[in-house]
């Protein structure tokens, strides 16, 4: 339990700091971008799905890491526990769509479920600045 409760720790870490860096980095890019406003959305749009994919896959590669280490679960279902159903039960794990034909058992559901509440996090975190990104962009005549 204490190799996935250092998992889960390193993974919060570095998603949150991987989606900050991304967010901050756009904040700072997209007013001095000299184009339509709606293209500059477009582009924070682009880059925050981009750290969403990162995130995803960071947590695809600790899935697959720990069922390869052995002794800390398996993913079940329809799976044949390669990297990309790793990355699959990421994403549905991440956005919660949850589909079910493949899920972890083990301890790697504490990886799920703590994935499953950062990505609600990271995802509302991009929604919130998308919101304030269009309200400056959009709010100028």
């Amino acid at each position: 339990m204490f190799t996935v409760t250092l998992v889960n720790i390193t993974m919060v870490i570095l998603t949150v700091a991987i989606h900050y860096e991304v967010l901050s980095n756009l904040n700072r890019l997209l007013p001095k971008m000299r184009m339509f406003r709606r293209v500059r959305v477009a582009i924070g749009l682009l880059g925050a799905l981009v750290a969403h994919s990162v995130e995803i896959w960071l947590y695809a590669l600790a899935y697959f890491a720990l069922i390869q280490a052995g002794g800390y679960g398996n993913l079940e279902g329809q799976s044949s526990k390669s990297l990309l159903d790793c990355v699959y039960l990421s994403f549905t794990t991440y956005s919660s769509l949850g589909y079910g034909d493949i899920f972890p058992v083990g301890e790697l559901r504490f990886v799920a479920g703590l994935e499953a509440l950062v990505g609600l996090i990271m995802i509302t975190w991009t929604a919130s600045f998308m919101y304030l990104e269009m309200e400056k962009f959009w709010g100028k005549p």
